[in-house]
């Protein structure tokens, strides 16, 4: 009975014999429904890319984002229910407006993430709420360089409390194309790769993840934060836009050629 969840997925307080809390996992069932969400950490930056599902063919191109920003130095990223994604952005951007009314500077990525985390695990904690139906990808570049962090549904968000140190990950995916996006993502240098080859990366990588015969079509979202951009979360240029899509599509022909 445990192992399907009945009797004890009608709270996110209660626990089945074997120590699960389901609605955690519906949660995270939600995100990995929806379109592949990348972030890569580059050596000048920061870029987000998105693979947005169009659900119907009368939405205007450049409908429904996904990607949000937070502050002039954030972007955020969400996959899963875009309601919950978009109440995520907005509790980011309160967040950072908080920070710096207090403090007069701009809040780092730990900082962010550590807030961000608590207040969506909070949403597990109390039979009065339901966890958040969405993860997020939150890009920063603040005082202590480009930081990449991801949040799960239960909150889980792998934070440096100290400031000193820059900590979070190198690349990171969520979404329904997750598996293989990670396998070619690990293969990139992230040391040495610029946030221009970054988005060219990003977006052959979802564009190759992309299953045409099961899933709908999409259109894809590039953002970042980088030198070129200012330090200023924005999304990509449409001149380097169209590069980005015409290499993807070029380097997935050329591999079904082979």
């Amino acid at each position: 009975m445990s192992s399907i969840g009945t009797g004890y997925d009608l709270s996110a307080t209660t626990f089945s014999p074997d120590g699960r809390i389901f609605q955690n996992e519906y949660a995270l069932k939600a995100v990995d429904n929806s379109g592949t969400v990348i972030g890569i950490k580059c050596k000048d930056g920061i870029v987000l890319g998105v693979e947005k599902l169009i659900h119907s063919k009368l939405l205007v191109s450049g409908s429904n984002r996904r990607i949000g920003t937070a502050d002039y130095h954030i972007g955020i990223a969400c996959s899963g229910l875009l309601a919950d994604g978009r109440h995520i952005i907005n509790r980011a951007t309160d967040e950072a407006a908080n920070y710096r009314n207090t403090y007069r500077d701009a809040i780092t990525g730990n900082h962010l993430a550590d807030r961000l985390s608590l207040y969506i695990q909070a949403h597990t904690l109390y039979s009065s709420v339901r966890p958040f139906g969405a993860s997020a990808i939150i890009g920063v570049y603040s005082k202590n360089g480009p930081q990449l962090f991801m949040i799960e549904p239960s909150g889980l968000c792998w934070v440096q409390n100290s400031v000193l140190i820059k900590k979070g990950y190198r690349g990171c995916v969520i979404g329904k194309g997750k598996q293989n996006a990670k396998t070619m993502i690990e293969k990139i240098d992230f040391e040495n790769i610029t946030a221009r080859e970054a988005a060219k990366e990003v977006a052959k990588i979802i564009y190759a993840v992309h299953d045409e015969a099961k899933d709908k079509d999409f259109e894809l979202e590039l953002s970042w934060i980088c030198d070129e951009s200012k330090k200023r979360h924005t999304f990509v240029p449409k001149d380097i836009y169209d590069e980005c899509v015409k290499y993807a599509k070029d380097s997935l022909n050329a591999e079904m050629e082979d």
